[in-house]
């Protein structure tokens, strides 16, 4: 076969440029694979009884069923778990922080006592970049007993705790090698405990939980970093504070806290991703409050006001876990002794409307996480002893159960790792 001059010219440019193609194609073939290979990881913390010969006090019921911190392998594509290991811990590490970097993961030891000393603790550890498994770096002290939340600040350099049963939250440096410095700063929350009777209770409700006391539930930094807001379940409170990144510290801002109805009990929140709008949920009154955010000024007005739970519900509940989806259209509610995530859109200026309800397929759901990609929801259905995962449909906000459970003892709460995510 002959070809004119140009012809062939032409056909020996497009057979040099298939040949360097085809290598191409075929690494492009085989890092996507590398990528599926690679695990997605779920560690769920749990509450766990002390292990033998450890002094470790336990402080939540049902206690003991947990080992430790669970770990799992995750299928990206039907959001099944597969039991990857268990690194064992007595002392409940209910609550969990991965950083950014993908490098460590922190835990929250949920006791009122380490010893002879009435002070909760958090871990440090490094997390192995093939396999996920879990290396102890160190523990320091939580500055309070009791922590049963732990953050990451923004910028990377502070773990931020509150402890529950000490009334009080701190600041933990996280030094260069990912371990944890001594407490820069601890503040101890005061003033006149909230009544046991929650003002918006739903009728009949005998729901008392945390107005004994001071009882910190949460702490976690704006989207900017310079302030860090922090709720008091016993006071009816939400705190605001000035933070020095240089120093750790806390400053009072001013206004310094806002107030929620007497009894009603701010247990946690979720900025929404605009960073304007902000939800808390209250574990006794059985409601969420939107506020708008000020960012410069790190002010919070409330400006709505709805009920976690259907129409027409009587009876005693207990919230739990308040999230925002990441496409930013719909708000996720646990409601514990109904054992339901109340599911609400967001309207115009972040309004709610609740939208319906699902079953969490087990009882005292704790809390509840999606997983990277904001195709799954992970129900933390602590007293049942399971996990159950949920497709989320994000046109419509609705949860769809996918017939699948993961055996945890008391999970508390479950955080992601993708390995195959770079910089992880």
């Amino acid at each position: 076969m002959t070809f004119p001059d140009q012809n062939r010219r032409s056909f020996l440019k497009t057979s040099v440029a298939m040949s360097g193609a085809i290598p191409l194609v075929a690494g492009l073939a085989q890092a996507e694979s590398n990528t599926v290979s690679q695990p997605l990881m779920a560690y769920v913390g749990t509450f766990s009884s002390p292990l033998k010969d450890m002094l470790e006090t336990q402080v939540d019921l049902p206690p003991g069923n947990g080992r430790g911190i669970h770990l799992f392998k995750v299928n990206r594509e039907t959001g099944a778990m597969t039991p990857a290991g268990i690194h064992a811990m007595g002392t409940s590490p209910s609550c969990l922080a991965v950083n950014a970097a993908g490098t460590h993961l922190y835990s929250t030891n949920e006791t009122d006592g380490v010893g002879k000393e009435k002070h909760g603790s958090v871990s440090a550890f490094t997390i192995n970049k093939e396999d996920g498994k879990l290396k102890p770096l160190n523990t320091v002290s939580s500055g309070g007993a009791g922590p049963t939340y732990v953050s990451i600040h923004p910028s990377g350099r502070f773990l931020l705790i509150a402890n529950y049963f000490g009334g009080s939250v701190s600041v933990l440096p996280i030094l260069e090698d990912g371990r944890l410095g001594i407490a820069t700063d601890i503040k101890n929350d005061a003033g006149k405990i909230g009544p046991t009777k929650a003002t918006n209770a739903p009728k009949g409700s005998f729901a008392i939980s945390g107005h004994d006391r001071t009882h910190a539930h949460m702490i976690q930094s704006d989207p900017s970093g310079r302030f860090v807001l922090h709720v008091d379940l016993g006071l009816d409170k939400i705190y605001i504070w000035k933070f020095n990144e240089k120093t750790g510290k806390l400053t009072a801002n001013h206004p310094h806290a806002i107030s929620l109805p007497p009894g009603d009990g701010p247990r946690h929140f979720h900025f929404h991703p605009n960073g304007r709008w902000f939800y808390s949920i209250q574990e006794e009154g059985s409601t969420i409050v939107l506020f708008d955010y000020d960012s410069e000024a790190g002010k919070l007005s409330s400006r709505q006001t709805i009920s976690t739970l259907p129409a027409g519900f009587v009876g005693s509940n207990f919230c739990s876990e308040i999230l925002v989806s990441s496409n930013g259209k719909f708000v996720y509610a646990g409601n514990r002794l109904h054992d339901s995530i109340g599911i609400f859109s967001i309207g115009l200026e972040g309004r709610l409307t609740f939208i319906g309800e699902e079953w969490t397929r087990g009882n005292y759901p704790r809390s509840f996480s999606f997983d990277p990609t904001g195709q799954f929801l992970y129900c933390c259905n602590q007293r049942a002893d399971s996990i159950a995962v949920f497709k989320v449909d994000n046109k419509t906000g609705k949860l769809n159960f996918t017939n699948q459970y993961a055996a945890v003892g008391n999970p508390s709460h479950i955080v992601f790792l993708d390995l195959a995510k770079k910089g992880s």
